[in-house]
């Protein structure tokens, strides 16, 4: 079992070898050998799964290396291995298309082959050796696919910028390890995990707790090291696609893996939760005002990371899994169909003005939701669960209430109220639902949600108030665009609040390099 859980890894890296070694303009053969060796990966990845529903979470290792390589199979892991080998395995045959004709395309097909490789063994790793070696692994392929364009120096620049965060996120996690080693004698990762859960070496585990926040939040480009993530878009888009849905959510998966660990330091929760919240909702205002798909999509991950780091802050650790899942297969598919999304507004804008809504529809539909959530949670037991849980469900609300906005302007057809009612009834019971399989599949994986203190309470407030407000806000904006004062502030907005630039004249053009 420990050769099929490794098949994935081994049938790419493999591929990635030959198409390295072959024809490199239009390959033949070698073309074909990636996707063929990523659905090998995927049907791997599948069958793990099934096994590990029928024989249960275990560590699978060759007796003679146990304490370097080992594979962790639960349900944690193996969710992970079937999400990266669905997401890359499309990507690999969109990238087989969409590259034909480059110069370089069989060396693109052998680091892209490589990174997916690393991620599998990130997401699969049952020892901190295994897990450190694929987190830096999974750096250093994704800056050979950044920079599969040398010439341009936008591209140089943020391949810079990416190295200097995720070197010291790879300096971080290098240090958290030793720690754990040193104090736990131990490599295996559900060993350690037991030892937090029993309130062992308590200093080094808090030390080791801040280290993995702070290495999760360098990787997942939070505020304000966020700039790189928003300047990668001249890689071609496969890498894009890549990044996005999958090498970006190491952060947050390193955090679930060592969920044990990070509840041992509340103060490391509590900074994940601050900055967290705030690069979401940094990122949810900059986001609509990017004139490009791709850099909304860029600004939309960001957002989404912050919030994934929120949920792990907050303890909600079997959320922020669910989140992962969700958001990768979303922005897989926005990406590798972003041509056609801008054909599809050139289409719409052609058709006439948008509908804007007054201020009696955005109250009206804020106070919908509020009464829908209200209902579905009751009928779905939110009493019985965490307040944490509860809050950021009455946060999806506002994105709910903005579905409504659209379709309760007054110039709007009826039949597009009756359908944004529809998606919102759906999308409310659907986070219930999954909210439910998600805590009920993962229960003795990770651990139970802590009660919340005083300082989550009022983060929660906090959260609630904020997200509402940018709600609100959004909602009005086609009434407010026109303003001068407004169109003043999209312009600031729409630059970062120069957040971005102020970091580069920080750090300095010998170090990242002029664009």
């Amino acid at each position: 079992m420990w050769w099929l859980a490794n098949a994935g890894p081994t049938l790419l890296a493999a591929a990635a070898v030959a198409a390295a070694a072959g024809r490199q303009f239009r390959p033949g053969w070698t073309l074909r050998v990636v996707p063929l060796a990523a659905f090998g990966a995927l049907i791997a990845a599948i069958a793990l799964a099934i096994w590990t529903a029928v024989a249960g979470p275990r560590t699978l290792a060759p007796a003679s290396v146990a304490t370097l390589v080992a594979t962790r199979l639960d349900v944690v892991s193996v969710t992970m291995l079937v999400l990266v080998s669905f997401v890359g395995w499309v990507v690999v045959r969109f990238a087989a298309t969409y590259l034909d004709g480059e110069a370089r395309q069989g060396s693109f097909m052998a680091w892209l082959a490589l990174t997916l490789a690393s991620v599998m063994l990130l997401v699969t790793a049952g020892t901190l050796p295994q897990l450190v070696f694929a987190w830096i692994a999974i750096g250093q392929g994704l800056r050979r696919l950044l920079l599969f364009y040398p010439e341009r120096a936008a591209a140089r620049r943020a391949a810079r910028k990416k190295a200097l965060s995720t070197g010291l996120a790879d300096l971080l996690l290098i240090g958290s390890a030793l720690l754990l080693w040193r104090a736990t004698g131990t490599t295996d990762i559900a060993a350690l995990l037991e030892a937090a859960r029993m309130g062992e070496a308590p200093r080094a585990m808090t030390l080791a707790a801040w280290g993995i926040a702070l290495a999760a939040m360098l990787k997942s480009a939070q505020f304000p090291l966020h700039g790189w993530l928003t300047e990668v878009m001249e890689a071609p888009t496969p890498v894009s696609a890549l990044l996005h849905a999958g090498v970006i959510n190491a952060g947050g998966f390193l955090l679930i893996r060592l969920a044990d660990v990070m509840l041992t330091s509340p103060s490391a929760l509590a900074l994940l939760a601050v900055l967290g919240g705030f690069t979401a909702l940094f990122g949810s205002l900059v986001l609509p005002t990017q004139p490009a798909i791709k850099t909304q999509l860029a600004w939309s991950t960001v957002a989404q990371m912050g919030f994934m780091l929120l949920q792990c802050g907050l303890g909600l650790f079997y959320l922020a899994l669910l989140h992962i899942v969700a958001h990768s297969l979303y922005k897989a598919h926005a990406f590798l169909s972003s041509g056609g999304a801008v054909e599809r507004i050139a289409a719409a804008r052609r058709l006439g003005p948008v509908a804007k809504p007054d201020g009696a529809a955005v109250g009206l539909a804020m106070l919908g939701a509020a009464i829908l959530y209200g209902a579905l949670a009751i009928g779905f037991g939110a009493w019985a669960k965490p307040p944490q849980a509860v809050a950021l469900g009455a946060i999806l609300v506002f994105g709910v209430a903005y579905l409504i906005v659209q379709g309760m302007s007054p110039a709007a057809p009826k039949p597009l109220l009756q359908r944004t009612l529809g998606f919102a009834i759906l999308a409310t019971s659907a986070y219930f639902l999954l909210h439910d399989a998600a805590e009920w599949l993962t229960i003795g994986t990770l651990p139970p949600v802590p009660a919340p203190g005083p300082f989550q309470w009022v983060l929660l407030g906090v959260a609630l108030v904020a997200f509402g407000g940018i709600a609100v806000a959004q909602a009005m904006l086609p009434l407010w665009c026109d303003h001068p004062a407004a169109q003043r502030l999209r312009t600031h907005l729409s630059h970062g609040f120069y957040v971005n630039a102020l970091l580069d004249r920080v750090i300095g053009s010998r170090v990242i390099g002029k664009a």
